[in-house]
């Protein structure tokens, strides 16, 4: 069977089932591009501040306001007048005027089945952290980085993200899932997608609670278990059914940024795992990528650490010369690439293996993570232990994936767990380990956090800067050292 990656989540979705069956295959990488809508603009001024008549200039322009974020200086207009863009331009201190663009920033596909827990499948708790969790056999993620020595290595409470607030930039989350609820901030979780709250969503994989659940599904002895099992969620809707536009976007990254007291979600930490290739410079989008690159500067300022992933489409970032992927590849953000085992369930004990669909290069790529990976040959059936009892039955292939929570296909469910691979999976792993350690030292700053991401990794590949493993794979246990 071939399986091919689309652009940024996941090559194949495959749910867990007593009877496996064979997963929906997808198309290759494509970036569909259409404008948000025939009257979107994205409005980027040369400084940081909007002059305080802009709802006017925007009128007499012929065009209507409906964004204004005077922390970066961008607004978002609407029109229907086809000379808007030229006429706003002339307005003081802009710098230039693009129509909002819709990404396809993720393909979603999935298969029809996912496994589910109830109450039997609690196991009591002793001390060890994340142990017991029903799939916690299947879960060689947190293995791969050493999350559970991190875990144990801290007194009770310690090393598991407690007061880390990471926001998932994402499309809906499951808000009632039983790995999810517990660990969400509902009161400042927000959507910037019109018409759709935040925990709203298309389908039965739910690309932002699978990610969600890697980050921060709490170790309660049931279902699966995060990197960071304590730290607290913030959902903020920016794409539905994996689409979603550069305004959403913007505004999804600044409002995670700003404080409470501000009005915002007061996060520490932005997971942004979408993403879209540009050229670097071309006049394509251009105003666009650079009131991006402005919200992601804006979260660093605020204090925030934002981690994006690096891209499936199996690219030499360092030798395609004219191309530039954001948000990983914007000022201040640290850029994921994925590694992922082939043969896991078979015994192979290669967990740093670069995942086939991975986008690399030195000039790209900061750090790795775990994402998976679905190339193994053949359709053997693996069979592997669940907890209390019982046992997880799937092509051997997909145990190489990453398990985490997923939406399900009951219009009730919410103890549903679904397989992914892509870097959207190890950049919110690599975002679990920044929890970890903006939990133990909730004062460091991004650059901090940063720096110790890129001392505490493990070198591999060739020594230093390296193509697919940037400084490092992430090691949980030595950040919080």
């Amino acid at each position: 069977m071939r399986r091919i990656v689309p652009l940024l989540c996941i090559a194949a979705l495959v749910a867990c089932s007593d009877n496996p069956s064979v997963p929906t295959s997808v198309a290759g990488p494509r970036l569909s591009v259409s404008a948000a809508g025939p009257s979107s603009y994205v409005i980027d001024f040369t400084g940081e501040t909007l002059p305080a008549t802009l709802a006017a200039d925007i009128r007499s322009a012929g065009g209507t306001l409906t964004a204004s974020l005077d922390a970066i200086g961008v607004a978002v207009a609407s029109s229907d007048d086809p000379s808007f863009p030229a006429r706003a331009s002339r307005i003081r201190g802009v710098s230039g005027v693009d129509p909002d663009v819709v990404l396809q920033w993720v393909n979603p596909a999935v298969a029809p089945a996912e496994v589910t827990v109830d109450e039997s499948d609690v196991v009591e708790q002793s001390h060890e952290v994340g142990g017991h969790e029903t799939f916690r056999l299947v879960q060689w993620a947190p293995d791969a980085i050493s999350a559970p020595a991190a875990w144990a290595a801290g007194a009770e409470g310690d090393n598991q993200g407690a007061g880390a607030r990471v926001a998932i930039l994402d499309g809906g989350i499951r808000s009632t899932h039983i790995d999810i609820a517990p660990n969400l901030d509902v009161a400042r979780s927000a959507s910037f997608v019109p018409g759709f709250a935040f925990n709203a969503d298309v389908g039965t994989f739910w690309h932002g609670t699978h990610v969600a659940g890697i980050v921060a599904a709490p170790a309660n002895a049931i279902g699966t278990v995060g990197i960071a099992p304590r730290a607290t969620l913030i959902g903020v809707k920016v794409l539905h059914n994996g689409s979603g536009s550069f305004s959403w976007v913007i505004q999804g990254i600044v409002y995670a940024a700003k404080p409470i007291l501000e009005g915002g979600a007061g996060a520490n930490i932005i997971n942004l795992s979408l993403g879209a290739g540009f050229p670097k410079n071309g006049p394509e989008a251009a105003h666009l990528k650079n009131a991006l690159s402005k919200a992601v500067t804006y979260a660093y300022q605020r204090g925030v650490t934002v981690i994006a992933a690096i891209g499936n489409d199996a690219i030499d970032l360092d030798h395609t010369a004219n191309l530039i992927f954001v948000p990983a590849m914007s000022p201040h953000a640290i850029a994921v690439s994925a590694l992922g085992p082939m043969g896991w369930a078979l015994g192979s004990t290669d967990l740093d293996r670069p995942a086939s669909y991975t986008n690399f290069g030195q000039s790209a790529v900061e750090l790795a993570g775990p994402g998976g990976d679905f190339v193994l040959p053949g359709s053997a059936i693996c069979v592997k232990p669940r907890l209390p009892s019982g046992t997880v039955i799937n092509f051997c292939w997909v145990f190489d994936m990453v398990m985490a929570p997923c939406r399900g296909g009951g219009a009730t469910s919410i103890s549903s767990y679904c397989w992914a691979a892509g870097t959207s999976m190890a950049s919110p792993a690599v975002a679990g380990v920044a929890a970890l350690i903006v939990g133990k030292n909730p004062l460091l700053k991004p650059s901090e956090v940063r720096a110790i991401l890129r001392a505490s990794a493990d070198d591999l590949g060739k020594p230093g800067n390296d193509d697919f493993y940037g400084r490092g794979r992430v090691n949980a246990l030595r950040a919080v050292q």
